[in-house]
């Protein structure tokens, strides 16, 4: 049994640090946002600004999220995160991450999502995680399905991006 406090360390491995995000972070989150690898994968608009994430940041809820950072020499490269749903999905939550376009293929995406289901799973005792992913983002896709999350469904025009309509799947986890 550990009977250490309810407090959860940053995590480390190698040289990063994944730690809770704090709106001090809304500079280097808001750059990573608008690296154009990084918003290809996600519903961000170009040009995210550092007051918008800021707010962003300040807005969310302790109770129901879950936002981290990964950092590498002090410099974010990294986030993720989910949001618990309420009520009768009180059991499910939503999830995000993405990383820095210079630091894919490096293990980071696997220590940030692994630690993303170890809160899941360990301190909040969520039955299933949810996550939308482009189709065509076959490094992530691999990913999830390496860390047992399964493909439901596919969501035809998902949305507009880059002069396009693309298709996203919808994923999930339940916890074993």
């Amino acid at each position: 049994m550990n009977l250490q406090p309810d407090i959860h360390p940053p995590s480390s491995a190698d040289d990063i640090v994944i730690r809770a995000a704090r709106p001090a972070d809304c500079e280097g989150i808001a750059a990573l946002g608008n690296m154009p690898g990084y918003r290809w994968g996600t519903l961000r608009l170009p040009y995210q600004t550092p007051e918008a994430t800021r707010k962003w940041l300040e807005g969310i809820n302790p109770s129901n999220n879950v936002s981290l950072v990964v950092e590498k020499d002090g410099r974010i490269i990294g986030n993720g995160g989910f949001e618990r749903h309420q009520g009768r999905r009180a059991h499910v939550a939503y999830l995000g991450m993405g990383l820095h376009d210079d630091f894919h293929s490096r293990g980071i995406g696997s220590r940030l999502l692994r630690e993303l289901i170890m809160i899941a799973d360990e301190w909040l005792n969520l039955r299933r995680i949810e996550l939308t992913v482009y189709v065509d983002n076959v490094a992530a896709i691999a990913l999830y399905k390496r860390n047992g999350f399964e493909t439901e469904g596919t969501h035809r025009d998902f949305a507009f991006r880059d002069g396009a309509f693309a298709d996203a799947y919808a994923m999930a986890r339940i916890k074993p």
